[in-house]
């Protein structure tokens, strides 16, 4: 007898069950809806890029992190993000499209890191950017769609919090922290995870002085409403010519977002908010749920100076967001925050109590699928088997069909959640639906 192989999965990979999938795809949903009322157009890039073009920023960490792998001639890897193959896309089919670029992109990416909890080496990433603009009023679009996103997935009270990284920048400046100011962006953006007292030491590891800290503890901690802050970073008087750039961003910002009706509430500045990673340039964004904060950042992104550098001598702007949704998934249902139960989308189960009314089910279940999704019973077992099928799988209605609905042209409607039965015609049945 050959050796039977045991069904696993390797580290890092996942899947789900029905009600888990039902549910994931309920929320990719809402976000490709959200991202297409606002005119950004699909796009969808192969998951296999040519090493050379993947890796043309240089090696790395990234180089570290990659699938890679020959075949033939070709030196292949799969991709660690959506963003270097937006790059590629945009330098390669420059001429051919319209700019302001405006696109989403929803797909699995890669990476070869070490896998644990909530940190997978396949997920899915969620990615909208704009390309080749530089109004501040474009950026205002995104903290406007992640209102709108995390609005309908019903989580509870969220948060947006926005900064610029040019006014960030003026004030290295203004300090003499010019020349450690990605060092010190990156220190500040951990601020949530360590205790003051290990900011402080990272902050003079970085090479500033006991004032420099001083001051750069005191501004970062600025707080108010957001013109209250806007206002304090007027009285600041730093005249940095970055950093007033930078303020004046954050105003228009927060000006276009009340004409966008995004509620004041949910919006926050936040000078603390850095996203350390070196190529944002301007407004930069991070969303959380406010009842938990275990769950850490669920949307973030920001603004870019020139996405194309490594493959064109164009220069390019661009800003967007990425929402991690595996992650962001995996984070909500260990919180309890989602508790999938739909194993199916059927609202109906069609059966026949007998093998005589199959014809009669078959039709009744076409005639309903006008309305919503159907499943039919087709085996002949006892009617409570049939039930106890359609409860698990969590079916509204049953629609049950014997001697006397199949003589009548009726069928027997019957409520999974109540318990009551209804005998009716067919087209009643689908206008309750409807209703």
């Amino acid at each position: 007898m050959s050796k039977i192989t045991t069904p696993r999965l390797p580290s890092g990979f996942n899947e789900y069950l029905p009600a888990e999938q039902i549910e994931f795809n309920r929320l990719l949903g809402i976000i490709r809806t959200v991202y297409e009322r606002y005119g950004f157009a699909p796009l969808d890039t192969p998951d296999i890029e040519l090493s050379e073009v993947l890796l043309a920023k240089g090696g790395g960490e990234t180089e570290k992190q990659i699938y890679r792998f020959e075949r033939g001639k070709n030196d292949l890897s799969l991709r660690f993000d959506l963003t270097v193959p937006l790059a590629r896309y945009v330098a390669q089919h420059q001429g051919e499209l319209a700019f302001p670029f405006r696109r989403y992109q929803i797909g699995k990416v890669h990476r070869a890191e070490r896998a644990q909890a909530g940190r997978f080496r396949e997920f899915y990433q969620c990615d909208i950017d704009v390309i080749g603009s530089d109004s501040s009023v474009v950026d205002a679009e995104f903290p406007a769609i992640i209102n709108e996103i995390f609005e309908q997935f019903d989580f509870g009270e969220f948060t947006i919090r926005i900064n610029n990284r040019k006014v960030l920048n003026g004030f290295f400046e203004e300090l003499g922290l010019s020349a450690a100011a990605t060092d010190v962006l990156r220190i500040i953006d951990k601020i949530e995870k360590i205790s003051r007292g290990d900011l402080v030491a990272e902050l003079h590891d970085a090479g500033c002085s006991g004032e420099q800290v001083a001051r750069l503890l005191e501004f970062i901690t600025i707080q108010g409403e957001n013109d209250e802050i806007l206002h304090k970073l007027e009285m600041v008087g730093i005249n940095n010519e970055q950093f007033q750039a930078g303020a004046r961003e954050l105003h228009e910002v927060l000006t276009a977002l009340r004409a966008m009706h995004v509620p004041e509430r949910r919006v926050k500045l936040d000078l603390t908010i850095t996203r350390g990673l070196d190529y944002y340039t301007g407004t930069v964004y991070e969303t959380s749920l406010n009842d938990h904060s275990e769950v850490g950042s669920v949307c973030s992104g920001g603004r870019y100076d020139n996405l194309t550098a490594n493959y064109s001598k164009r220069s390019l702007p661009g800003v967007g967001i990425s929402i991690g949704l595996s992650r962001l998934f995996y984070k909500l249902r260990e919180a309890g925050i989602i508790k999938p139960a739909q194993q199916t989308l059927a609202r109906v189960m069609v059966a026949p109590l007998s093998p005589v009314q199959l014809a009669r089910a078959l039709d009744a279940a076409h005639e309903l699928r006008a309305v919503c999704p159907v499943i039919t019973y087709v085996d002949d077992v006892a009617i409570g088997k049939k039930l106890k099928y359609a409860d698990k799988l969590g079916v509204r209605y049953a629609v049950l069909i014997g001697e006397d609905e199949a003589a009548a042209g009726d069928v027997t409607l019957k409520d999974m959640q109540t318990g009551e039965n209804r005998r009716m015609p067919v087209r009643n049945v689908c206008d309750l639906l409807q209703a």
